[in-house]
């Protein structure tokens, strides 16, 4: 088979990796792809958004199958243009990723269709949504009703912080216009809960937990993802098995009934509170970083899983019992503003899968080219096993602007 993955970061060669291991894939290109990714597949210089030019040399390069990365790609209708031409490929509607792309959509289905979730409300106005959050007890979660690259969120502890963020979302249109959905603060700790889904038909992956905030300890500000680890010792197989009865299959039930079904990855990002298991977001596609801790442990050919999704067909999921746990090298100054184009040497030295998350090639040197740069993900028979793989993996590159939290699973470990 011929397959094309639409993106440039650390999810789509994790991807592109598990893609090479199937004996079914004869060629693999990335669009745009990186550094990274040039080793397993050709990279071609379009843009994820750029949906006619994926389309044309998808039709011409007689491509069997195309996987959808970035939720920029879904939100600008990328699988939509795809199947109007006839072409195979995996990934929601337009109409389906609106999961993702508007919370508002999102929490007036959980709410419509009884899934358990925080209590919320949407305001277009600052001084309402300030008034509002004046008559309610803090910390209030504020979130941008689109797409913000995972940084549309805010947990304002004090009125002035609240303030401060609707400012940025209501008045300034930080990341451009739109609503603010303000949400009742919930505890406990979260999880990522990914399944593929294809109508009514739901196949859950491994569980994993993502660590958003930028320093150790859970400090500092909110960033797309510092690393991630797979099993979770402290969801159990009944928690698991709620998620999945009371909220990822009636989610994907509801899609069919609203008349926008749902194929292609939904992501669950739950929360273990005190009064059970709510969500706190969905997302239309694989996440970043959980799909670098998850794919390594999929014993399935992964190909037949996305054909049979993109077909709606039957498949089996077969997981290995190792655990993964991954770190991320970013830019210091990140998730504000950061400098490109370091260097970054040793990694001919790391035993561990390393995927590109932000990097570029010049010449036979390798740069950094974004917040996230690398990831790097250690296996080992137990969690602390891979930890301790994937931090001694860590030291062995080289490059001086970067930085890495080393408390990743901590979660696991303490409890």
């Amino acid at each position: 088979m011929k397959v094309l993955v639409i993106g440039g970061g650390g999810r789509e060669h994790a991807i592109v990796d598990a893609l090479a291991r199937s004996a079914q894939v004869e060629k693999i290109w990335c669009a745009p792809g990186n550094a990274g990714i040039a080793a397993q597949a050709e990279c071609v210089a379009i843009k994820e958004t750029e949906v006619e030019r994926l389309r044309d040399f998808a039709a011409a390069n007689e491509i069997d199958l195309t996987v959808v990365g970035p939720e920029v790609a879904l939100a600008a209708g990328v699988v939509d243009a795809f199947k109007a031409a006839g072409l195979r490929i995996f990934g929601p509607t337009k109409a389906a990723a609106r999961i993702e792309s508007s919370k508002e959509f999102a929490k007036d289905l959980m709410a419509k269709y009884a899934i358990p979730t925080a209590g919320y409300r949407a305001f277009t106005e600052y001084a309402e949504a300030l008034d509002y959050v004046a008559s309610r007890p803090l910390p209030a979660v504020l979130k941008y009703d689109g797409l913000a690259a995972g940084k549309g969120v805010v947990i304002a502890e004090t009125l002035e912080e609240a303030d401060a963020a609707l400012k940025d979302m209501l008045l300034d249109d930080k990341f451009g216009e739109g609503k603010v959905v303000v949400e009742d603060f919930l505890t406990g700790p979260e999880f990522s809960f990914m399944c593929f889904v294809s109508g009514r038909k739901v196949w859950p992956m491994a569980l994993a937990q993502d660590h958003k905030r930028a320093f150790d300890g859970d400090k500092g500000p909110n960033t797309g993802g510092m690393g991630a680890y797979s099993p979770l010792p402290f969801v159990t197989a009944e928690d698991e098995r709620y998620a999945l009865e009371k909220i990822l299959q009636p989610t994907a039930d509801a899609m069919v009934a609203e008349g926008c079904p749902f194929e292609g990855v939904l992501y669950g990002g739950l929360m273990k509170t005190p009064q059970g298991i709510k969500v706190i977001e969905f997302n239309a596609r694989f996440g970043d970083p959980e799909t670098e801790v998850v794919l390594p442990r999929l014993k399935s050919d992964i190909v037949d899983i996305f054909c049979a999704v993109a077909d709606g067909a039957d498949t089996q999921l077969e997981w290995h019992d190792f655990a993964t746990l991954g770190v991320v090298l970013a830019s210091k100054g990140y998730p504000g503003s950061y400098e490109k184009g370091h260097e970054i040497k040793g990694l001919d030295r790391v035993g561990s899968a390393v995927y590109h998350m932000g990097t570029k090639a010049d010449g036979g040197r390798i740069l950094t080219a974004g917040g996230r740069v690398l990831f790097v993900v250690g296996k080992g028979a137990t969690l602390a096993e891979a930890r301790a793989n994937a931090l001694k993996d860590v030291v062995q590159i080289g490059c001086d602007n970067l930085f890495y939290r080393t408390d990743i699973g901590h979660w696991a470990f303490e409890k």
